[in-house]
């Protein structure tokens, strides 16, 4: 976890925006993906059935097509020819077209074609008359989607944050998170304003289903990919899908401190084009201090609800209607 920030520290701090921009380089590369694009039963979508019964795991990597760490971790166990002991494994490019499309020169351009492919999970939207090519993938994807008994969605970040995991609301979902050790943190939150996310499809909160969502840290670093990983691996080999010996996955390393659990307790969401952070926060850090002011939004100040409140993913640069932060309380876990 990130060092605290006291409001002793923070009382001579400007009140203006922090004009520093993190440096983004593209340190990964993606991998020539002509092979796997038809998939075996979707576009872009694997799936493997063992003899043995089990759960049906369906992974998915590029919901958002710039993230393409996750896609680099797919195309690296369909070419090791991974399949499950038990069970059903499912491989899955969400936004495929938008993945293609990925130029290291202008790596933030792909993230999706139309529309957030993780902004359109809930019925209504998908039974809608609206279209988009991510409505048209959502809808194509749903048959995958709705016969999952685990989702685990693979994302990466754009601003410096700690890695963690995201449950949504789901308390089963939480447990299973936590047992993983990997990511450390394992967050409760409700989502964007601008839409549900792959996690928060409600069918995927029925009892005997779960869904979560790994932030595994900067988009194009090599140990984001490292660290998806060790989390992927780790819910196959909880489940028994996977054996402790199998070559294609290394033992997933430990950081050697316990899982932590938080729950949002405040979302903040942009309502002008001027919200800016008095300092570039990283997701992870601690303000210590209940009341401190850590962004303005226009004339709104934002400050933190409670002490010890954790920062998750703060988006430097939210535009109106964007989530530019979530604050969040840590509590025992469940």
């Amino acid at each position: 976890m990130r060092a605290r920030t006291t409001a002793e520290g923070m009382r001579n701090l400007p009140l203006r925006a922090h004009p520093v921009v993190p440096e983004l380089p593209v340190g990964i590369a993606l991998p020539d993906l002509a092979p796997w694009v038809e998939g075996n039963v979707l576009r872009g979508v694997w799936s493997f059935p063992a003899a043995a019964p089990g759960p049906h795991v369906v992974i998915t990597a590029a919901i958002h097509g710039n993230e393409i760490a996750g896609a680099v971790l797919l195309e690296r166990w369909l070419c090791g020819g991974l399949r499950p002991r038990c069970g059903r494994l499912t491989l899955a490019f969400g936004n495929i077209d938008a993945l293609l499309g990925f130029d290291p020169a202008d790596p933030t351009a792909s993230r999706f074609i139309d529309e957030d492919l993780n902004r359109l999970w809930d019925p209504e939207t998908l039974t809608s008359g609206r279209r988009s090519v991510e409505l048209r993938r959502a809808r194509t994807l749903l048959p995958v989607i709705e016969s999952a008994d685990v989702v685990f969605d693979l994302h990466s970040m754009l601003w410096p944050s700690d890695p963690l995991l995201l449950v949504g609301q789901s308390r089963p979902a939480a447990r299973l998170a936590l047992g993983l050790g990997v990511p450390p943190l394992v967050v409760v939150d409700h989502g964007h304003l601008d839409g549900r996310r792959l996690i928060d499809y409600p069918p995927l909160h029925a009892p005997g289903r779960m869904a979560m969502l790994i932030e595994a840290g900067g988009h194009w670093e090599p140990a984001t990919i490292a660290t998806m990983e060790a989390a992927a691996t780790t819910l196959l080999r909880q489940l028994g899908m996977i054996g402790p010996q199998d070559p294609l996955l290394p033992p997933t390393p430990t950081s050697g401190r316990a899982a932590r659990f938080a729950e949002v307790t405040t979302t903040i969401t942009a309502k002008t084009s001027g919200f800016v952070f008095l300092r570039p926060w990283r997701g992870g850090d601690v303000i210590e201090a209940r009341n401190t002011l850590i962004a303005l939004d226009g004339e709104r100040e934002i400050r933190t609800p409670h002490d010890d409140c954790l920062l998750v993913m703060p988006g430097l640069r939210a535009l109106a209607g964007q989530t530019a932060v979530r604050l969040a309380r840590f509590t025992p876990a469940p």
